[in-house]
């Protein structure tokens, strides 16, 4: 097992925003987090990501206790990619990739070939590279979102969580990313609101909504009419895809 949750909730004053949550995700295994705005997606990420601690429960990565970790040993191992990253330095575009490698490197070790050919691999993977030496404030909203991720790919984790990745990208870099997501050789866990992209790209899914998990299971599973009705109250036909063969969704 990669990551697993056991019966973690978390709470902002009295009102419970992940309630009870238990998960296990496999390695390699591409997991979709859906549900309403509000549902506990976001808190549920930072928690996996040990950016937040739970008010009881606990975060595994394989047999290891993520509390009992440092962060810099979390950090060589977790990426998280939230929904807005901002900054207001105009640093280039290769310099914010090359953030990914610092939990590699001890304050006095140096910079390396294969530090570079990391970088180099990260800005291809998201359609970057020619864009490298550029400053920060002259990106759009899409391209800044790559460049984040190239930023969690520099990392080498072994697990990549990732909030909304496709916000604020086109449609070409959206099918891009998640296809991308998809074929890593590594654990990604995505909170994502379009649907048939996760039919599309997940091998599993979990449904939330106030902040508990209220269906889990393949997208075959977990996808149907009823429970989007349920959920998301939107009525929907669902059916297969005779172009890709999976559950592709179709709003009424």
């Amino acid at each position: 097992m990669s990551i697993s949750a056991r019966n973690i909730s978390w709470r902002i004053g009295k009102k419970l925003i992940v309630d009870d949550v238990s998960l296990s995700v496999s390695q390699g295994q591409t997991l979709g987090l859906l549900g309403p705005n509000g549902s506990g997606k976001s808190s549920l990420l930072r928690i996996l990501a040990g950016l937040r601690r739970p008010d009881s429960g606990s975060v595994l990565l394989d047999d290891a206790d993520i509390a009992r970790m440092g962060k810099k040993q979390v950090a060589r191992r977790v990426a998280f990619v939230e929904q807005h990253g901002a900054t207001d330095a105009n640093i280039r575009v290769e310099d914010v990739v090359k953030l990914g490698r610092t939990p590699h490197h001890s304050p006095f070790s140096s910079w390396t070939v294969a530090d570079d050919r990391i970088v180099t691999e990260a800005l291809d993977r998201v359609e970057m590279a020619d864009r490298r030496s550029q400053g920060w404030q002259s990106l759009s909203g899409g391209e800044r979102q790559r460049v984040h991720i190239a930023r969690a790919l520099a990392q080498s984790p072994v697990e990549i969580l990732l909030d909304e990745p496709t916000n604020h990208l086109d449609i070409h870099h959206q099918i891009q990313l998640m296809r991308l997501i998809s074929t890593l050789p590594v654990t990604s866990i995505v909170a994502l609101h379009d649907l048939n992209h996760a039919a599309m790209f997940c091998d599993s899914l979990i449904i939330m909504q106030h902040g508990r998990i209220v269906a889990s299971g393949t997208p075959d599973e977990v996808l149907t009419e009823s429970l989007l009705m349920d959920v998301f109250q939107v009525e929907a036909r669902v059916g297969v895809s005779p172009f890709h063969g999976k559950k592709h969704i179709h709003f009424l």
